[in-house]
């Protein structure tokens, strides 16, 4: 008798951990998203899961296995269209794990791993499928052809000024959401899309969108794209959000003197790559001292870019809705961190607002946004042109003098002689005051 106490006692106290193994995880769902270098795939999992990727020749085949495993429901096909692969297959091995087959239309090379639970999903699977060819993977969801095509003859062979537009959050981040369950990532793309529309009908200026499609891009990579196209501005668009819903009102953001700071330490830790931020003089052979002021020069000029522009910018919103903030904000965000680029952060409204939430969602209000920011860059390249673009060599050029300016830098940054300056507005001296219009001469 005693004997079988013990085995019952041994029972309880083993049965939760065998009801805890025994318990399978669960696949719920499959999603795809679309990125220009890669694919991802994403799994919904219950629990984390222990899983094994490999890859499968004639015909090819991408196999994804999960270890105790059950599947809740059918997964979602990709698009028909699609380039990398045609449809998914699941089935089960061993009576209790799960196997995905991808059938694949050309090479990719496979990268898995899980994410956590955030404020929107819970556990996931992440699998990302890069082609082996290294062409570009197509988007099938989103069509952004009349926000890139640029059909303007530009004279004289002067550039055009580049802006790169930055739609916040995409993919499996969706960022903030409203009341009524409107994602911030949506909203936002399709102001920058309108953005990008306006600029590229403007002669002698030409939109990047930094994102292309609803897919994510780390924050240092919106950097880079922003950085290979050689932009002259970088303005990223986002939707804000608070736990009071009353809470309402557009900002504009520059980069504190904090993260530009930790920024500078960053890129100086590297002397090769920081050449690039102080027109290509090369740092290697600087001491720290002066490797240092020549990169303070460097972001000095850029952070002072950046308040003129998102100034401009805030003044504009003004005239279609409430301001959350009166003056230009700072704060440290990523995005913000190219010491060579002048970059803003525009919080649209608070989609937290219910009232701020049906504007975003009208393509009226999506239009008179895009239209403000537009207003405040034009107005800004208007007047700080770079010497070499078309803007500056074929408009009417007249510049507001500035607290802190002098005749001379202003003709150094048009690229014209001061002589030429005070002849032209017959100036009897050099000195000039706050808010004076002055029309400079071309080059």
């Amino acid at each position: 008798m005693l004997k079988f106490l013990k085995v019952i006692m041994l029972y309880m106290l083993l049965s939760p951990a065998m009801i805890v193994h025994a318990k399978n995880v669960q696949v719920d769902s499959l999603r795809y998203w679309t990125a220009p270098d890669h694919t991802r795939m994403v799994f919904d999992v219950t629990t984390p899961v222990t899983h094994q990727v490999f890859l499968l020749a004639n015909p090819a085949r991408l196999v994804i296995d999960f270890k105790g495993t059950k599947l809740l429901k059918a997964l979602s096909q990709p698009p028909k269209n699609h380039s990398l692969f045609s449809r998914v297959r699941t089935g089960v091995r061993n009576n209790k794990d799960l196997r995905v087959v991808v059938d694949l239309k050309t090479a990719v090379t496979p990268k898995s791993f899980s994410l956590q639970p955030n404020k929107n999903y819970g556990h996931r699977l992440v699998v990302d499928l890069f082609n082996k060819n290294g062409a570009k993977v197509v988007n099938h969801k989103i069509s952004v052809r009349a926000a890139n095509k640029v059909t303007k003859t530009v004279k004289n062979k002067a550039r055009d000024i580049v802006i790169a537009v930055d739609a916040g959050h995409g993919g499996e981040d969706p960022g903030a959401h409203g009341p009524k369950g409107t994602q911030e990532k949506k909203v936002v793309f399709a102001i920058a899309k309108k953005l990008a529309v306006l600029i590229n009908k403007k002669p002698g200026m030409k939109a990047v969108l930094v994102r292309k499609g609803d897919y994510y891009i780390k924050l240092r990579k919106r950097m880079e794209i922003a950085r290979e196209a050689k932009a002259d501005l970088f303005v990223s668009i986002h939707a804000d959000a608070f736990k009071n819903s009353n809470v309402k009102g557009a900002s504009v953001f520059t980069l504190s003197n904090r993260g530009a700071s930790s920024e500078a330490a960053r890129w100086l830790a590297k002397h090769e790559n920081a050449a690039d931020l102080v027109g290509g003089v090369t740092l290697m052979d600087k001491d720290d001292v002066l490797a240092n002021v020549l990169m303070d020069l460097s972001q000095t000029a850029t952070k002072e870019a950046s308040r003129n522009v998102a100034g401009k910018i805030l003044k504009n919103f003004q005239s279609i809705g409430h301001l959350h903030n009166n003056d230009v904000q700072k704060a440290g965000f990523m995005v913000l961190k190219s010491p060579d680029i002048p970059s803003i952060l525009v919080e649209t409204a608070f989609i937290s607002n219910p009232s701020e939430e049906r504007k975003l969602r009208s393509p009226k209000y999506q239009s008179k946004m895009a239209k403000a920011i537009y207003k405040g860059i034009v107005n800004y390249f208007n007047q700080y042109a770079p010497a070499d673009s078309y803007i500056a060599l074929n408009s009417s050029k007249r510049h507001t003098i500035s607290r802190g300016e002098t005749l001379s830098e202003i003709a150094h940054h048009y690229g014209v002689s001061m002589k030429s300056i005070k002849v032209v507005n017959k100036l009897a001296s050099s000195q000039v005051k706050v808010g004076q219009v002055i029309e400079i001469p071309r080059g």
